[in-house]
């Protein structure tokens, strides 16, 4: 299995097409932005890190200076997904990990991550912080974890 950083990849339209195929709406949210080349704009700075197994998408995530909540904290761990036939094996923990090295190579003595999951992210080393209302209406939960 490899990382990819997706902005820094030569297969840019394959990986785009694979988190698009994914069942999970945000997966396909995030492609759009990515086909349309605002994924910046949305995010602030920040990249996509895939997990791939030879040309198959294992699991995916951004890294990135905004999320789905209207508060001051950077950088977040965002879009986080696994496919379905990779589940089960913590695979997204490499991803996580890459991204928290990255985080903290640039500086950042923290990150953070919203979701509704409850009990899933803690395995990952993250801590609840607190709930929010995200841009979207719905309660997130935002955890935390110290680099």
């Amino acid at each position: 299995m490899q990382i990819i950083d997706y902005f820094a990849c030569n297969d840019q339209p394959h990986w785009r097409a694979a988190i698009a195929d994914n069942e999970w709406r945000a997966a396909k949210y995030l492609a759009r932005l990515l086909t349309n080349s605002q994924f910046h704009q949305e995010v602030g700075e920040g990249t996509v890190y895939l997990l791939t197994d030879g040309d198959k998408l294992v699991s995916f995530l951004t890294l990135a200076e905004r999320d789905c909540v209207d508060v001051p904290y950077t950088p977040w761990i965002g879009f986080v997904h696994t496919a379905p036939e990779y589940r089960g094996h913590r695979h997204v923990g490499k991803l996580i990990d890459h991204a928290c090295a990255v985080a903290r190579e640039h500086g950042a003595v923290r990150v953070y991550l919203a979701t509704d999951h409850v009990g899933l992210y803690e395995k990952y080393g993250f801590t609840y912080l607190e709930n929010r209302v995200s841009v979207y209406g719905e309660e997130s939960r935002i955890y935390i974890r110290d680099l």
